[in-house]
Parts: C-alpha cells; structure tokens; sequence
C-alpha cells in the first residue's frame, strides 16, 4: 500500500526528506576538523608499532655537503616520519613534501633518534633550523607561515657541517620545486 500526502503534509514531508538527504551528503563529504598544518595526526594506521618501510630516496646538496635522503610525500609517510627508526647514518635524512606553503609543526612521538629539523620555503632556502629531543611530544612550530619542505637530520649535523639559514638546498636534477613538482 502506497501513503497517499494530503497537501498539508506533502511539503512536510519533502522538506524533512531533502533536510535528511542534504545532512547525509555533507556528513560524507566533510573532511573533519584536521587540516594540512596538522603534520603528525593521531598514529598512522598502517604503522602502528613499527617503523615504516624506507621511503625513495634522492641525493640533496647544501652547499657541498651531500646527504642521502628519504622523501615522505604522502599523508601517511609524513605522519609516520622517523617513527620507530633505531638509527640514522649522519649523511642521511627524511625531507618531508607538502603540496602547498603553510606553518609546519613536527614533534617526536614514538622517535627515539635525536633529530635537528630544516624547515624551507618554496625554493628550497632554510628558513629556520631546531633541535628536537626524542619521545617529545610538544610540536616544534615554525615561526613562518611559508614552509613547503622540511628536512630532517641527525642531532647537530647541520652544525657539523657548517650549514644554516639562509642556504639553500639543491639535487642534481636542480631545485626542490624542479624535483618534486616540475617547476
């Protein structure tokens, strides 16, 4: 049997129908309350208790000074980082890649490495260099809203090798905007 809607209760009856539809549809498509800036989410799922596979790795130049480096560019690679690493070589790192310029925080859960972090503008100049202290869980925010990479090394490498702000990072294959994005 098919209800039949007076005309008094068939607008009712639409409105309350579309109101749900509309609230089922944007409840799908929201993203949440995370945005990108939010670096390190909660645990990554598919690492939960181990380290993460090692990432494509890239030859970096600062200066002449060459350093082997994992690239984390998606979501999931960023958020895991070091996570779970038991060690580092000292011409080693993780650059880590984000689509767009913002105000990059990282912190040091579940990494026990001592590690200094490099955040860098668009084409690939340190804007700002920090140490970070294993296990530390408070994020290490950038004074600058223009971070597009940053990269992370050993504790004291940068000042072992005389590199600081002001320089620029390079590869073979030419600036970082070249290498990741084709510009």
């Amino acid at each position: 049997m098919v209800k039949s809607f007076s005309p008094v209760e068939r607008p009712q009856f639409l409105r309350l129908h579309w109101g749900l539809a509309l609230l089922l549809v944007l409840a799908a498509c929201s993203p949440g309350r995370q945005t990108e800036q939010s670096l390190q989410p909660a645990t990554p799922r598919a690492y939960l208790n181990q380290a993460q596979p090692r990432l494509p790795t890239i030859k970096l130049w600062l200066g002449t000074e060459e350093l082997i480096t994992e690239t984390a560019r998606s979501n999931q690679e960023i958020a895991t980082g070091m996570m779970y690493r038991t060690e580092m070589e000292e011409n080693e790192a993780m650059i880590f890649v984000f689509s767009r310029e913002r105000q990059a925080s990282f912190y040091m859960r579940n990494t026990r490495i001592p590690l200094s972090i490099a955040y860098l503008g668009s084409d690939g100049t340190i804007l700002e260099i920090h140490d970070m202290t294993p296990l530390e869980e408070t994020p290490v925010v950038a004074s600058q809203n223009r971070v597009r990479y940053a990269l992370e090394v050993r504790q004291g490498w940068f000042d072992r090798h005389g590199v600081r702000e002001g320089m620029v990072v390079s590869s073979a294959n030419g600036s970082l905007n070249q290498v990741f994005f084709g510009r």
